[in-house]
């Protein structure tokens, strides 16, 4: 296990607020995190990540010019900060606004206010992220392990595919929707699938009723990755031959827990 420590951690905390500011900084060292550097715009975050990158983006949803939005959306398009873990610190409740950070990959999702609690796990997810610990199987190599990753979204598919390579799966094979799976599945074998639940054409459900029911390889277990606002349509999922639910953020911990259960068993 090669593993990094919250005092190694290096975070960029990005908030117009300075009582928040300072609010946050005191619990970031409170964890143990010693290397805060502060910002107050979109503008002023990127222009500390391009002197100095971090690990850790932590930021407020909204500012005088722009939202983390703008800023999630510049860091992704900079190759140089593709794999920077990226922390929403928000009061936001609205399902619709926190969507699109969900299928963009972030390793956490901070209500404002928040507890210390929240903060541990939040930090915990970003050092696992950075971390490379293997599953340890009996009856797998974890090298070998065929994994067929499907999402729709480039930046949801790159987060999940980092979680499982850290995890010691390094044959990940991606596809762009279950109609492109549904292709994969015809000319490939794979030990496992990884798959968005809301994607155009066909869905993950349709996905899922296709392995089942159509495929070669209908044994193949099926880990259905979806954000909290779908949990409600899928009441009724393992109907469709889903074996495991998980939601957005992909959390490293849970996700080598249910791998593990799925795969010794």
């Amino acid at each position: 296990m090669q593993s990094i420590t919250s005092k190694e951690l290096s975070i960029l905390l990005v908030e117009p607020s300075d009582t928040q500011r300072k609010i946050i900084i005191n619990e970031l060292q409170q964890q143990g995190v010693s290397e805060i550097s502060p910002a107050k715009s979109v503008e002023e975050a990127m222009a500390i990540m391009q002197r100095h990158p971090h690990d850790l983006i932590a930021s407020a949803m909204y500012f005088e010019q722009g939202t983390a939005l703008d800023l999630l959306r510049e860091i992704r398009a900079d190759d140089k900060f593709t794999d920077t873990a990226f922390m929403l610190v928000t009061s936001e409740h609205k399902r619709e606004h926190l969507e699109e950070f969900k299928q963009s990959g972030v390793v956490a999702l901070l209500p404002k206010p928040f507890t210390r609690d929240h903060l541990t796990s939040a930090i915990n997810n970003t050092l696992d992220l950075l971390s490379v610990d293997e599953l340890e199987l009996d009856y797998f190599d974890v090298h070998e392990i065929r994994v067929l990753l499907v999402d729709d979204s480039r930046l949801a598919r790159n987060h999940i595919k980092r979680v499982l390579n850290n995890l010691g799966l390094k044959k990940v094979t991606e596809a762009v929707d279950g109609s492109h799976a549904i292709k994969l599945l015809e000319d490939h074998m794979f030990d496992l699938v990884v798959t968005d639940f809301n994607m155009p054409e066909v869905d993950g459900r349709e996905l899922t009723r296709y392995i089942r029911e159509q495929s070669q390889q209908s044994h193949l277990p099926v880990v259905m990755v979806t954000s909290e606002s779908q949990m409600a349509h899928l009441a009724n999922i393992e109907q469709d031959g889903v074996n495991a639910l998980c939601d957005k953020p992909f959390e490293p911990q849970y996700v080598k827990k249910l791998l593990y259960g799925l795969l010794e068993h």
